[in-house]
C-alpha cells in the first residue's frame, strides 16, 4: 500500500523517491511512503487561509465539542489501529497507551473547554486593570488564535499519541496544522488521520498530512506560524536554527529525548514497599515500547550500599519479561521499530561499553519471532561505578531497552547526579521519607520538566514515571528541548496571540463580552433570574430594595453560624481596632444580599454554582442600610453530562452599597441557569391551545396516525405513566442499555419518526375509542390533569415504562415532553 498525503484538501500520491516501511516483527513490507511532488508553499498557504478562517471563526466551546466528536468516532474504529500498531513492534499495552491514550487527550481538552473556556472565538485572560483614577479608562488582555499554521513533526515511538496530543491544543486554540509523522510508523498515523477526515467533523483546511520526508517544507514558514518538534535534540537544534524559523519569529517548541533518572530513596531498603515499587517501575520503563520512550528511565540512581540488591532484583524482574511477537498473549515486550533503529541503539550501546560495565544482557528466547527477521533487542543494564567522573552515562542515550545503574551517598549527591543529565523531561523519586523527597526534589527541579514521586500511598492510583498527562506540562529544560506541551489550558497559550485591550468600561464590555464595572447596566421589569440561559444578556441588572441591618441580625447570625469573633460580639474589645462598634459579619452581608436579589419562584436558575473574588471594603454597623446591584457579568456555555438539566453558567457581579452609596462588598456569584428546552411544557393552557389548532383535516408530516388516533395515543400513554404496567409483561431491557436509554431522556435529542410504540405490534394501528376528535381532546386534557394531581400527591412515585424501564416523576415528565413534542410536530401544531 502506498500512503497518500492529505494536502490542500485532497489525497495526493507522491511522485518522488519511494521509501519502503517494514513490519518490525517479521520484516515484511507494510507500506510505501512518498512525498515527492508536493508543493509545500501551497500547502502552508492553504492552511493559513482556508484552515485558519474556518477554525478561528469557531468558538472555544464549539472546538471542544469538535474534539469530543472526533475522539468518539475514532474510538469506535480502534480495532484496526491495534492491528497496525502490532506491526510497529508494540505490545497491546504499548498500543493502548499510544492509541487510546491519544484519544484521551482529545477527551480531556474537550472537557476543559466546555468547563472553563468561553463560547466566543477569543479568550479574556486575567483580571481587568483600573488604569485611571475614576475608572473611565481600563485595560485587560484577550487571547486570539495566532494567524498562521502549525507544522507538527512527531517522533516514531508514538504514531498516534504524538499526533493527537499536539492537535488537541492547536485545534482547540483555533490554529490549523500540518502533521508530519516519523516515516517508520506513518502507516498507523495515516490510518487514524484518514478516519478523522472521513468523519467530516473537522472543518476544511483544519489538518493536513505529510507521510514521508518533509522536503523543504520549513523553508516556507513565516511570522505567525509555529513549529512543534519531537525527536532528537540534535535534529531539533538544527531545525530551530533554520533562517526561515529564526528570522521570521516563528514559534518553535522542542520536546527532545533526555536522560531521565529514577532515584531510590535512602529509606527504601529491600523488604519495603518502596523497594519493590522501584524495581517494578524501572523494569516497566526499560521494557515498555522496548524502551523507545522519551520519558524512559535511562539512569538508575540507588544508595551505594544497595547497588547489589538492586542489580539482583532488577535482573530477576527482567529475566521474567517475555519478549516476542506482540500478537502472542504472553509477550510483554515487543521489538524496536525497525532495523535502522536497532543499529542506532547498538551504536550507542557500544559507546556506553567504552566507559561503563555491562552487568545485564538478557538472553531471552523470543515468542513467535526471531532476531534475524525482526528488530528485537534484549534489555541491557550498565553500571557506572564513578558517576561523577565517568560522563558517558550522562551524555549518551541509547533509545531502546537500555539503562545505567549508578550509586549515590546522600540526598545532595542524588540531586547533583540527577542534574548531570543537563535537562530532562522527567525524574522520579521512590521513597517514603518526606524529608529526603522534599530536599531532593526542589534541588533537582531546575533541570526537570516533571518530578514524579512514588511511595506506598500513591502507588495504587499512580500513572507511572513515564506517562505525561494532558493536565500537566510535558517538556523539559536544556537537553530536553526547553519546550512545554499540554499542561491543561496552558498548552493553548503557545498557539494564541495575547493582546492588551484598553478603553472605557462600555467599550471593553462590548469587546470582551464580559461586563466591566462602570459600564452601562440594563434594567427591566423582568427579574434576571427569570430568564433562561439564552435570554440572559451581559449587563442585565437588578437594583434591589434596601435592608437595614439591626443589632438582632448581628447577634442571630453569630449564634447561627457559631462565629463569635470579638468584632461581632464584644464591644469592650474594640479599642485600638478599625471598628467603632460591633460590626456585621461579612458573610451575613453576602447572605443578606442574596436574600435581596434572588427570585423566590421556581425558574431557570437551578442552583448557586460557586462564589469568586469576594471582597469587603467598609464595615457595616447596625443601623446601616444595604442595597444590592446585581449584574450579569459573563456567560459560560457549560457541557452537561449524565442526568442533568441542560444548562449554562452565568457569572453575576454583586455590588453591595450602604446608604451613602459607598461600596461595602463586591463578589461574583456563579449560577447554573437552565437552557430553553426544545420540548413542550406540560401545562393545560399550552396543550389546549396547541390542540385547538388540530383538526381532522390537519396534514401529517410523517407516520400513519390520523389526528384523532394521535390524540388518543397521547392520552393512553399519559394514563399508563401513573397506571399499573408491569415489567413482567414486556421483554427485559439489559441493564447497560437501560441506563443509556434513561440518560437519553435528559438530552435534547428528539424522538425520531418511525419509532415503534411498544404496546402495539409492528404495523398494527390503534383502534379509536371516542366518538370524535373533540371528545378525544377533552379526554387527553382530563388525563393530563389526573397525571399532574397524582404526582403532586405522590412525588416519590415510580412507574414502569416499556421503553425506558422504571421512571421517577422527573424522568416521566422528560419523556412526556419529548413525546408530546414528537406528535405535535407530526401535525405541525
Amino acid at each position: 500500500m502506498k500512503l497518500k498525503n492529505y494536502i490542500y484538501g485532497q489525497w495526493t500520491e507522491g511522485s518522488g523517491e519511494e521509501v519502503p516501511l517494514y513490519n518490525a516483527v517479521n520484516g515484511e513490507l507494510v507500506a510505501i511512503s512518498d512525498t515527492g511532488g508536493i508543493d509545500f508553499r501551497q500547502a502552508l498557504d492553504y492552511g493559513r487561509t482556508v484552515g485558519y478562517k474556518n477554525l478561528s471563526s469557531m468558538t472555544f466551546y464549539d472546538r471542544g465539542e469538535m474534539l469530543k466528536k472526533v475522539a468518539l468516532y475514532l474510538l469506535e474504529r480502534k480495532k484496526k489501529y491495534y492491528e497496525l500498531s502490532y506491526k510497529t513492534g508494540a505490545t497491546h499495552a504499548d498500543s493502548w497507551v499510544d492509541i487510546e491514550g491519544g484519544f484521551g487527550t482529545f477527551f480531556t481538552y474537550s472537557g476543559l473547554a466546555k468547563r472553563m473556556l468561553p463560547n466566543t472565538p477569543f479568550w479574556v485572560d486575567g483580571d481587568t486593570q483600573k488604569i485611571s483614577a475614576n475608572g473611565t479608562f481600563i485595560g485587560t488582555h484577550i487571547l486570539t488564535p495566532s494567524e498562521g499554521i502549525s507544522v507538527q513533526i512527531n517522533a516514531y515511538n508514538f504514531p498516534v499519541w504524538g499526533m493527537m496530543e499536539k492537535l488537541s491544543t492547536s485545534l482547540l486554540a483555533g490554529v490549523p496544522s500540518i502533521v508530519k509523522p516519523a516515516t517508520l510508523g506513518s502507516y498507523l498515523t495515516h490510518a487514524v488521520f484518514t478516519d478523522m477526515i472521513e468523519s467530516g467533523i473537522l472543518p476544511e483546511g483544519a489538518i493536513q498530512l505529510v507521510c514521508g520526508e518533509p522536503g523543504n517544507m520549513l523553508d516556507y514558514v513565516q511570522d505567525g506560524d509555529s513549529v512543534l518538534f519531537t525527536g532528537s535534540a540534535r535534529t531539533g537544534k538544527k531545525l530551530k536554527s533554520l533562517p526561515s524559523v529564526s528570522t521570521n519569529a516563528v514559534r518553535f517548541n522542542m520536546e527532545a529525548d533526555s536522560l531521565n533518572c529514577s532515584i531510590l530513596g535512602l529509606d527504601a531498603k529491600p523488604g519495603t514497599p518502596e523497594f519493590d515499587l522501584f524495581i517494578k517501575e524501572v523494569r516497566n520503563e526499560i521494557t515498555t515500547k522496548a524502551g523507545q520512550k522519551c520519558t524512559a528511565i535511562r539512569r538508575i540512581m540507588v544508595p551505594e550500599n544497595l547497588v547489589d540488591e538492586v542489580q539482583n532484583a532488577l535482573g530477576k524482574a527482567l529475566d521474567q519479561t517475555k519478549i516476542g511477537n506482540p500478537l502472542n498473549r504472553e509477550t510483554r515486550m515487543g521489538s524496536l521499530v525497525g532495523k535502522q533503529q536497532y543499529e542506532e541503539v547498538l551504536k550507542n550501546v557500544n559507546l556506553l561499553k567504552a566507559e561503563t560495565e555491562l552487568i545485564y544482557d538478557g538472553q531471552h528466547e523470543l515468542l513467535d519471532a526471531d532476531y534475524e527477521s525482526g528488530s528485537f533487542m534484549s534489555p541491557k543494564i550498565f553500571y557506572n561505578d564513578k558517576p561523577f567522573e565517568k560522563n558517558i552515562s550522562h551524555d549518551v542515550e541509547a533509545f531502546g531497552p537500555v539503562s545505567t545503574l549508578m550509586p549515590y551517598r546522600d540526598a545532595e549527591e542524588a540531586a547533583a547526579l540527577a542534574k548531570r543529565g543537563k535537562g530532562s523531561l522527567v525524574g522520579s523519586i521512590v521513597s517514603n521519607d518526606e524529608k529526603f523527597v522534599a530536599e531532593t526534589s526542589w534541588k533537582m527541579a531546575s533541570q526537570h520538566g516533571r518530578i514524579f514521586v512514588l511511595n506506598r500511598d500513591s502507588a495504587k492510583e499512580s500513572t507511572g514515571h513515564g506517562s505525561p498527562l494532558p493536565t500537566l506540562m510535558h517538556g523539559g529544560p536544556g537537553r530536553a528541548g526547553g519546550g512545554e506541551e499540554m499542561g491543561g489550558l496552558n498548552g493553548l497559550h503557545f498557539f494564541l496571540q495575547k493582546t492588551a485591550i484598553q478603553g472605557s468600561p462600555d467599550m471593553l464590555t462590548a469587546i470582551t463580552k464580559v461586563y466591566q464595572q462602570g459600564a452601562a447596566q440594563k434594567f427591566s421589569d423582568k427579574h434576571p433570574f427569570r430568564k433562561f440561559f439564552e435570554e440572559v444578556e451581559i449587563g442585565d441588572s437588578l437594583e434591589t430594595a434596601g435592608r437595614t441591618v439591626t443589632e438582632a441580625d448581628i447577634v442571630n447570625f453569630s449564634n447561627v453560624s457559631w462565629d463569635h469573633f470579638y468584632a461581632h460580639t464584644d464591644t469592650t474589645s474594640l479599642n485600638g481596632t478599625i471598628f467603632d462598634k460591633t460590626v456585621a459579619h461579612g458573610y451575613f452581608i453576602l447572605s443578606a444580599a442574596a436574600g435581596l436579589f434572588v427570585s423566590g419562584k421556581k425558574g431557570p436558575v437551578i442552583a448557586n454554582y460557586g462564589l469568586e473574588n469576594a471582597s469587603f471594603f467598609k464595615p457595616v454597623y447596625a443601623g446601616d442600610t444595604i442595597t444590592v446591584y446585581l449584574t450579569a457579568k459573563e456567560k459560560i456555555n457549560r457541557g452537561v453530562k449524565g442526568r442533568n438539566v441542560p444548562s449554562g453558567v452565568v457569572k453575576w457581579l454583586v455590588e453591595v452599597v450602604n446608604q451613602r452609596e459607598e461600596v461595602v462588598c463586591v463578589a461574583t456569584i456563579l449560577t447554573l441557569v437552565a437552557k430553553q428546552s426544545p420540548f413542550i411544557e406540560l401545562n393545560f393552557k399550552n396543550i389546549r391551545q396547541r390542540l385547538h389548532a388540530l383538526t381532522e383535516n390537519s396534514e401529517r408530516k410523517f407516520g400513519q396516525m390520523t389526528p384523532q388516533m394521535m390524540v388518543e395515543h397521547l392520552e393512553e400513554v399519559v394514563r399508563n405513566s401513573f397506571g399499573d404496567l408491569k415489567a413482567t409483561n414486556f421483554p427485559e431491557i439489559p441493564a447497560d442499555k437501560l441506563e443509556q436509554l434513561q440518560d437519553w431522556l435528559y438530552t435534547e435529542q428528539k424522538i425520531r419518526p418511525g419509532a415503534q410504540y411498544p404496546l402495539l405490534k409492528e404495523g398494527e394501528m390503534p383502534a379509536l375509542r371516542y366518538r370524535n376528535l373533540d371528545e378525544a381532546k377533552e379526554k387527553l386534557i382530563e388525563a393530563l390533569k389526573e397525571y399532574t394531581i397524582y404526582y403532586r400527591e405522590n412525588p416519590s412515585a415510580e412507574h414502569y415504562h416499556p421503553r425506558f424501564g422504571t421512571l421517577n416523576k422527573e424522568m416521566m415528565e422528560l419523556f412526556h415532553r419529548k413525546h408530546f413534542t414528537h406528535h405535535f410536530e407530526q401535525f405541525g401544531i
